[in-house]
This record gives C-alpha cells, sequence and structure tokens, in this order.
C-alpha cells in the first residue's frame, strides 16, 4: 500500500465524520485487494474485477472483519464503532443492514489508518486476517 505525503495528526483524524473517514477507506481497501490480485494471480482483467467485486462488497468486508476485530486496539475498535453508527446517506442494494453498518466502519478504520500514516498497520492486520481465514 502507498504512503501518505503528509500524515494528519490522529486527533484531527478522530474529529473527522466517520462517513468521509468511510470514503477514504473504501479507496486505499479496493487499492489494496486490487494490488494483491494482481501481485498474486495471472488472471485476466475481467476475473480480477470480479474477485476484487467480490473482496470489497458489503459482504465481503464484513466477514473479513469477523477477522479482525480480535486483532484492533482500544483506539482502532473507536474509530471502528463510530463509522459503524454513523449514519449514512445511502443503502446498500446487495447486503443486509448490518453487513452494510459493519462495512462502513471496517472502510472508516482503513481510512483512519491511511490519513495517520499507519499503512503498516492496515498491512499488518490485514496480513493477520487472511492467515486466520
Amino acid at each position: 500500500m502507498f504512503e501518505i505525503k503528509e500524515p494528519m495528526e490522529r486527533s484531527r483524524a478522530k474529529q473527522m465524520n466517520p462517513v468521509v473517514l468511510a470514503f477514504v477507506g473504501d479507496a486505499v481497501y479496493t487499492l489494496a485487494v486490487r494490488e494483491n490480485f494482481a501481485r498474486g494471480t495471472g488472471y485476466k482483467t475481467g476475473e480480477l474485477n470480479r474477485m476484487t467485486s467480490q473482496a470489497v462488497s458489503a459482504h465481503g468486508q464484513s466477514a473479513l472483519l469477523e477477522r479482525l476485530l480480535p486483532l484492533l486496539t482500544e483506539e482502532e475498535e473507536e474509530i471502528y464503532r463510530r463509522g459503524r453508527n454513523a449514519k449514512k446517506p445511502t443503502r446498500s442494494k446487495n447486503a443486509t443492514v448490518a453487513e452494510y453498518v459493519r462495512s462502513t466502519g471496517f472502510e472508516a478504520l482503513f481510512g483512519y489508518l491511511y490519513l495517520t500514516g499507519q499503512s503498516a498497520r492496515a498491512e499488518e492486520l490485514l496480513g493477520k486476517a487472511e492467515e486466520k481465514g
């Protein structure tokens, strides 16, 4: 995953709207998944797109989150909960409400980690979650 040029202070990032953190986290997680699939497989773009769509869906993120939750620090849990409990302007068409709110918390966490320059921690969490899966 690439590094942010000027990390944001954690206190400032914690004050951001969690839906905005999720907006950033969605892009960061999608890029990480795409990079992982592109590096680790010989598939063509159509198959890569299908695999990425499954992984970054609310359903896929919710399943991954189950493996991540025991690994989170107190600070990370707080960010996740804020994202999960945030009022969202849209609803998912292809996921349950529970999956959708959990995935928003997941994305908020990854947005926070990215914006605060903690890309190594994001990679660590994803690596440990994959080991558990």
